[in-house]
């Protein structure tokens, strides 16, 4: 290991120092250690549940039980160590360079011109242990992050706040110092100021969330552990499903429920819908509390710092000027009693996601104040909002019409053929079919009724939706390109797609006129052309 590797480093004891090599907590020993430990109970417990299953074996094992563990322990902890050991970090002037690997060695360099953000996440274990995982986002899709595992809170804190100086172009020599016993303190309150408080969930705002977060994810949960411990089962599961199909135990379950008389059957059903509906529930209640505990949005000198998490706890920094488009979006029910979600389209990434979300659930009266502060306005009504082409709606809506109309030919024709007559279920099949294409030519009609576009003086609007509406509002500054595209079929009847591009992501209308789209394309072109961008923040 590099002799520049200090004592001083190791210990976290003052600002980060550039060029020099450090390596992370030594407790990250302990968390990929256990992490490695957990991955060794599912083989450890088919031996002794083989085990237990023969008597005469019991005994053998019991002998060896205390080796065995020690030795599972050591091929865990050995590995740990040495890659902790073989690990070690650089924060240089013009780059961020990691070292690692145990027999073979591999280096990686992100320079700071490539570095988006900074972002903090703790799992469970790390949070235990007081550790973070550091992210340095390159905005490549999450493909090319760098991750730095693991260091203390505090590290993870300097790490962030020296990067990110670095990365705006901050006085590297600032960044570098060591501030003296007095003003340590001081310092590092200053490096990550809590800031103003924009946004907050409690308790009661995390359940009601919850309730609205309907979600069947725990019968697949259950299957997959099913799938993976049913070595522990008295039967297999598997077998027992076959041998129910095979034997017809669907015949008698039905026998059974014809059997019951109306008022049997209704509360029957009646029980089963409640059943799925309270499981639901709870289980978007579960997901809800996990993701979002202690949600909170401040705002800070460098942005807006979103923490949230049970199990893993992220805290992520957006800068004002990396926020490219707001999106309000909302659901079919919850929009009926006011609730809406704020996420922000951003150059930095997000676990994989371009979208920030920073109110999930929240009023308008909430949302429109974390808009402003992102330098946005929410549509006040004063907007002259156009509707997109009739066309692209009507030719959509006959597509759709015509292939489901094929489709239920093609099984009416079918069921016809193999029946030789008209059976009931082939009109319940026609009426199914009829069914689908009101609802997709209803559809079709709402959705023309009420997608919009519009365009202020510094704004792009897209309101997209008819049961769940969402609204788009992009910077006219902030955007890239704009691109008219068109179809065969949308050049001749005269409707178009008008792409805008930007750094975090793609911002689209469809269906416009080819007339409107010309006219926001001039407007836009116009906007970002009459910018000095040399002279925008960084």
């Amino acid at each position: 290991m590099n002799d520049q590797l200090s004592a001083e480093s190791e210990a976290e004891t003052g600002e980060i120092e550039l060029g020099e090599w450090r390596r992370v907590s030594p407790l990250t020993i302990a968390a990929q250690g256990v992490r490695m430990l957990g991955s060794a109970i599912i083989p450890a417990g088919v031996v002794l549940f083989g085990a237990a299953s023969q008597r005469e074996m019991l005994g053998q094992v019991s002998a060896y039980a205390v080796p065995i563990l020690l030795l599972i322990i050591a091929a865990n902890i050995v590995p740990a160590w040495l890659g902790w050991y073989r690990l070690r970090y650089r924060i240089g002037t013009s780059d961020v360079r990691l070292e690692q690997g145990i027999i073979s060695r591999s280096a990686r360099s992100v320079p700071y011109e490539r570095i988006q953000d900074v972002s903090l996440e703790q799992k469970l274990i790390a949070r235990l242990l007081g550790l973070v995982e550091v992210k340095f986002e390159t905005g490549a899709g999450g493909k090319e992050e760098l991750k730095l595992s693991l260091v203390t809170e505090a590290e993870g804190e300097r790490l962030r706040e020296t990067v990110r100086a670095l990365v705006e172009g901050a006085d590297e020599g600032a960044a570098a110092a060591k501030p003296d016993a007095a003003g340590e303190a001081e310092t590092r309150t200053a490096l990550q100021p809590e800031g103003r408080l924009l946004f907050a969930m409690g308790t009661g705002r995390l359940l009601t969330f919850g309730l609205f977060s309907f979600s069947l994810v725990i019968f697949a949960v259950i299957l997959g552990a099913v799938q993976q411990l049913e070595f522990l089962l008295p039967f297999d599961v598997w077998d027992y499903a076959e041998r129910y199909i095979q034997d017809e135990g669907y015949f008698e379950a039905g026998k059974y429920i014809g059997g019951m008389d109306m008022a049997a059957r209704i509360i029957g059903i009646l029980y089963l819908v409640l059943t799925v509906v309270v499981v639901g529930m709870l289980s978007g209640i579960a997901k809800t509390f996990v993701r979002d505990w202690e949600f909170r949005l401040d705002r800070t000198a460098k942005g807006f710092r979103r923490r949230r998490g049970l199990l893993t706890k992220t805290d992520v920094v957006m800068p004002v000027h990396r926020v490219q488009a707001l999106v309000v979006s909302t659901g079919i029910i919850r929009r009926r009693f006011g609730w809406h979600g704020l996420s922000f389209i951003s150059l930095a990434q997000d676990s994989g996601k371009a979208n920030h979300e920073v109110a999930p659930f929240a009023k308008m009266y909430e949302i429109a104040p974390i808009a402003r502060e992102a330098g946005f306005e929410l549509p006040d009504g004063a907007e002259e909002w156009r509707r997109p082409s009739p066309n692209y709606y009507f030719d959509r809506t006959l597509i759709a019409a015509l292939f489901v109309t094929v489709i239920g030919i093609l099984v009416f024709t079918a069921a016809g053929t193999s029946a030789g007559q008209l059976e009931p279920g082939m009109f319940v099949i026609a009426g199914a079919v009829v069914a689908i294409i009101v609802l997709i030519v209803v559809r079709g009609y709402f959705l023309w009724r009420y997608d919009r576009h519009a365009l202020d003086p510094a704004q792009v609007l897209s309101r997209r939706g008819w049961l769940a509406p969402q609204v788009k509002i992009a910077n006219r500054v902030k955007l890239h390109s704009v691109e008219i595209s068109q179809g065969p079929l949308a050049k001749w009847r005269g409707y178009c797609r008008l792409h805008f591009g930007m750094a975090g992501g793609r911002f689209s209308f469809d269906g416009l006129a080819l007339e409107d789209a010309r006219k926001l394309r001039a407007a836009v072109l116009g906007s970002i052309a009459s910018v000095d961008y040399a002279q925008l923040p960084r």
